[in-house]
């Protein structure tokens, strides 16, 4: 369980481990009195349901392991070029793509440029990130030399690669 205290323009993260009821209870009233909110956070996993199909509960017969584990999703936005390395398993590196302005475009003849992106206009992931300009693999993006489609996965890959789909006119 994780509590974020937000006082004024700071904000601070506590870890705690809330087990009663009575602690509970008494955490929420002391966050309320100083207009602080709780975030609890569960942890991502790639370990078998704990729900059937039928919406029956299996027993559980051991713990989350630590190679089950796994990470938020990378929301690569349209913006400044920011990318984080990660350390994976096996101690191999994995380059998270946080921000890009830029785009490898190849055209019809096969010909790769680097070109700007100018907005998200769909992405099948979700159709809110058009709104946000988040960038995800199979998105249709804008870019100088018209439309095209990325191909990458930017936030495991560390770049973003597409397809022109669609060629501005030259008037």
């Amino acid at each position: 369980m994780v509590k974020k205290l937000s006082l004024g323009n700071s904000f601070g993260i506590i870890h705690l481990k809330l087990k009663s009821k009575v602690l509970k209870r008494i955490s929420q009233s002391l966050l309320l009195e100083h207009n602080c909110y709780l975030v609890i956070l569960m942890g991502i996993t790639h370990h078998r349901s704990k729900r059937k199909v039928s919406g029956g509960r299996y027993k559980s017969f051991r713990r989350k392991k630590e190679y089950e584990k796994g990470n938020e999703p990378v929301m690569t936005k349209l913006g400044k070029r920011k990318a984080v390395v990660a350390r994976t398993r096996g101690g191999s590196k994995k380059v998270k793509l946080l921000g890009s302005q830029l785009a490898n475009v190849i055209d019809d003849k096969g010909k790769s440029k680097k070109v700007k992106v100018l907005n998200v206009l769909e992405t099948p992931a979700n159709r809110n990130y058009k709104v946000r300009n988040i960038i995800t693999k199979s998105a249709i993006i804008e870019t100088e030399l018209g439309k095209a489609r990325v191909t990458s996965r930017p936030g495991q890959q560390g770049t973003i690669n597409a397809v022109l789909i669609e060629s501005k006119s030259k008037k």
